[in-house]
C-alpha cells in the first residue's frame, strides 16, 4: 500500500474543502495538503447552488437582524454564539471572494446587487445571476491553482479515518482509476464531503452526495448531531427533483394552486400584495420549512394540480417580463425549457417541495473541531449548529467560507502541538481498512442485490421521514433500516475488477446511507416534538422544556445508534413565536 505523507488532508473538494485549503495555504506556504475529491472539484455540488449568499452590506440592514432572522428561521435550535459569530464573518468571506474574482451581480452605482431570500427580513442575499455556486465554485477553484503546497488526489475514494492513541492520524483512499488502496498519513484531517440527501429517492442532490464523510467520522466514534432535521426545498421540477432557486421567489415569483390562489396566505405568511417586482412580503418569502410544509396542506385539501408527474403546485413568474427573467433567472429559463417543456417567461410551470439539505451532520463546535482530536469538519457534512432545526436560504454558501477556514486555522493550531503520527499503529489501521474491501471482493455467499436495499431504503425514508412524520412511521422507518443493515452485510459485489469499479463505489456509498439514514430514523423517533423541518402529527407543538436540545447519535456497529442529548446555547435571543404573518420592511 502506497503511504502518502501530508501535514492536513481534507476530505471533499467543493466550496468548504477548497476555502480550507486555500486558508491553510496562505497561512503556512509550507503545510503540505492534501486534498481529496471522488470527483474533480468542479463537479462538486456547491455547483448546483443557485440563488446566493448572505451577508450583510446595505446600510438599512444589520448583524443584529440578519441573528434574529437565522436564530428564530431555525426554531431556536441553532447555537447563537455560532450565528453571532457566522453574521460577522460573513461580509467579510464574500468580500473576499470579490477580490478573487467572483463576479456579483452589481446595482447601477456599482455598488454589490442583493435580493430577498425566504426567511429574511432585509434584502442581504450577495448573488451572481442564478448560478451563484457554480462562480463561487470556479473562483475558489482558480485561486487554489496560484498554491503549489496543495496536491490533489482527483476521483478518489475516502474509506476510514486512521484513529490511534484516541486521535485522527489520517485516512485510507482508493483511487478509482486504479483501484489501489492509498494511506494519508496526516496530523490532522478535515472532512468537507457535503451532505447525505441520496438517502431520499426524490432530491436536488447529486449522485455524490451519500454522506461518506458523515459516515467515516461517524463509524470513528464522532458523534452526528441534529441528524432527524431535513430541509425540503419548495420548489423542484415534479419529474427530476432539480432546483428552481429560492431567487425565484426572491424576485417575486408566486405560488399558486389549481384554483390560481396564491395559497401561502392561508398559512400565517401574511396577507397577498399586488404582483410586481419583488415584494417584500412574507408570503412566498417565508423560510423554506413552512412553505413546504403549506404544500402539503393543499394536497390533504385537495388544491393542487395533477399532472403526469404526479401533484403539484404553480410557480408563477411570467410578470416579471422576458427581459428581467434573462438577466436574472437565465438557468432556471434553461431547465424549465429542457426538462419540462415549459418556458417561465410564458406559463407558470409546475412545482413540488424536493430534498434538498441535512441541517444535521458531524458534530462541531464554532472552531469546526470535533470531538475527536485530530479531527475537523466544515461544510453540509458538518453541524455547528448554524442552522438549527431548518436553514434559511443563501446561509449555507457562506457557511462554507466562514467555517471551511476556520477548520484550517483551528488545523494549524492542532499540529502545532500534536505528536507526530505514529506510523507504525497507522499501517495497522490502513491494513484493517484494506481487509474490509478485500472482503467485499472475496464474499460469494450474498444473497442481496444493490439495487434492491438502496430502493428499499430510499422508499422508507420516503414514506416515512418526509415533510410530516408519526410514531408509528417512524417505528417502521427504524425497524427497517436495522433490517437493511444487516441484509447489507450479503450485498455481492458482481464487478469484481480494479478500474473505475463503479458496483464497488456504489456498494460503500449504500454502506455510508444506511450509517445515515439510521441516525436520521433514530433520532426522529425520539424527537417527541414538532420543530422546523422535523413535523409531527402525533406531537403537533413545539417542547422547550424537554427538546430545546441538539441530538447526538452514536455509532454502536451492528446496533442502530445511541441517542443523547446537548444543550442548545443561547446568548441573547430566547425562544419566542416564529411570526411570518407581517410584511418585511
Amino acid at each position: 500500500m502506497e503511504i502518502i505523507e501530508a501535514d492536513v488532508a481534507i476530505v471533499g473538494a467543493g466550496g468548504a474543502g477548497l476555502r480550507t485549503a486555500i486558508a491553510l495555504a496562505e497561512a503556512d506556504p509550507k503545510l503540505r495538503i492534501a486534498l481529496i475529491s471522488k470527483v474533480y472539484p468542479m463537479r462538486s455540488h456547491t455547483c448546483a447552488a443557485e440563488g446566493g449568499a448572505a451577508g450583510v452590506i446595505k446600510s438599512d440592514d444589520s448583524f443584529a437582524l440578519h441573528f434574529d432572522d437565522t436564530v428564530g428561521g431555525g426554531d431556536w435550535l441553532s447555537d447563537q454564539d455560532c450565528v453571532e459569530y457566522f453574521v460577522q464573518e460573513a461580509p467579510k468571506e464574500l468580500l473576499q471572494l470579490e477580490h478573487w474574482g467572483c463576479p456579483w451581480n452589481r446595482e447601477a452605482d456599482g455598488s454589490v446587487a442583493v435580493r430577498p431570500f425566504g426567511g429574511m427580513k432585509k434584502q442581504r442575499t450577495w448573488f451572481a445571476a442564478d448560478k451563484s455556486g457554480f462562480h463561487i465554485l470556479h473562483t475558489l477553484f482558480q485561486t487554489t491553482l496560484q498554491f503549489p503546497s496543495i496536491t490533489r488526489y482527483d476521483e478518489y475514494f475516502a474509506l476510514d479515518l486512521l484513529v490511534d492513541e484516541g486521535r485522527c492520524q489520517g485516512l485510507t483512499a482508493m483511487e478509482m482509476r486504479s483501484g489501489m488502496i492509498k494511506q494519508f498519513n496526516a496530523k490532522s484531517v478535515i472532512i468537507c464531503g457535503g451532505g447525505a440527501g441520496r438517502i431520499f429517492p426524490f432530491t436536488t442532490n447529486g449522485a455524490i452526495k451519500t454522506g461518506d464523510g458523515m459516515a467515516m467520522a461517524y463509524r470513528s466514534g464522532v458523534p452526528l448531531k441534529d441528524m432527524e432535521f431535513v430541509q425540503y426545498h419548495p420548489t423542484g421540477l415534479p419529474n427530476t427533483g432539480s432546483l428552481l432557486t429560492e431567487a425565484c421567489r426572491g424576485e417575486g415569483g408566486v405560488l399558486l394552486n389549481k384554483n390560481g390562489r396564491r395559497y401561502l396566505q392561508d398559512y400565517g405568511m401574511g396577507p397577498e400584495t399586488p404582483l410586481g417586482k419583488p415584494q417584500l412580503k412574507t408570503m412566498e418569502l417565508g423560510p423554506r420549512d413552512r412553505v413546504s410544509q403549506a404544500y402539503w396542506h393543499e394536497l390533504q385539501k385537495g388544491n393542487t394540480v395533477s399532472t403526469e408527474w404526479g401533484e403539484c403546485v404553480l410557480l408563477d413568474m411570467r410578470h416579471l417580463g422576458e427581459k428581467y427573467i434573462d438577466e436574472r433567472l437565465p438557468l432556471v429559463r434553461e431547465l424549465g425549457i429542457a426538462y419540462l417543456g415549459v418556458d417561465i417567461a410564458k406559463d407558470a410551470i409546475p412545482i413540488r417541495p424536493v430534498v434538498h439539505y441535512m441541517m444535521g451532520g458531524i458534530s462541531t463546535n464554532t472552531q469546526a473541531a470535533t470531538t475527536l482530536p485530530g479531527l475537523f469538519a466544515a461544510g453540509e457534512c458538518a453541524c455547528v449548529s448554524l442552522n438549527g432545526a431548518n436553514r434559511l436560504g443563501s446561509n449555507s454558501l457562506v457557511e462554507l467560507l466562514v467555517f471551511g477556514k476556520n477548520a484550517a486555522m483551528s488545523a494549524i493550531a492542532y499540529n502545532k502541538t500534536a505528536a507526530p503520527v505514529n506510523k507504525a499503529a497507522i499501517k495497522a489501521r490502513a491494513e484493517e481498512s484494506q481487509a474490509r474491501i478485500r472482503q467485499l471482493f472475496s464474499r460469494t455467499d450474498g444473497t442481496e442485490s444493490l439495487s434492491g436495499l438502496r430502493k428499499e431504503m430510499m422508499d422508507t425514508m420516503e414514506k416515512n421521514c418526509g415533510l410530516y412524520r408519526t410514531e408509528a412511521g417512524l417505528q417502521e422507518a427504524v425497524a427497517k433500516i436495522a433490517e437493511l443493515r444487516k441484509r447489507y452485510q450479503k450485498v455481492v459485489l458482481h464487478d469484481k475488477s480494479n478500474v473505475f469499479n463503479t458496483d464497488l463505489f456504489q456498494v460503500l456509498e449504500l454502506g455510508n446511507m444506511l450509517d445515515c439514514a439510521a441516525a436520521l430514523t433514530v433520532g426522529a423517533l425520539a424527537r417527541k416534538e414538532s420543530r422546523g423541518a422535523h413535523q409531527r402529527l402525533d406531537y403537533v407543538e413545539r417542547d422547550d422544556k424537554n427538546f430545546l436540545r441538539h441530538s447526538l447519535a452514536y455509532y454502536q456497529g451492528a446496533d442502530m445508534p445511541r441517542v443523547d442529548y446537548l444543550d442548545v446555547i443561547i446568548t441573547k435571543s430566547q425562544p419566542g413565536i416564529r411570526d411570518y404573518s407581517g410584511g418585511h420592511k
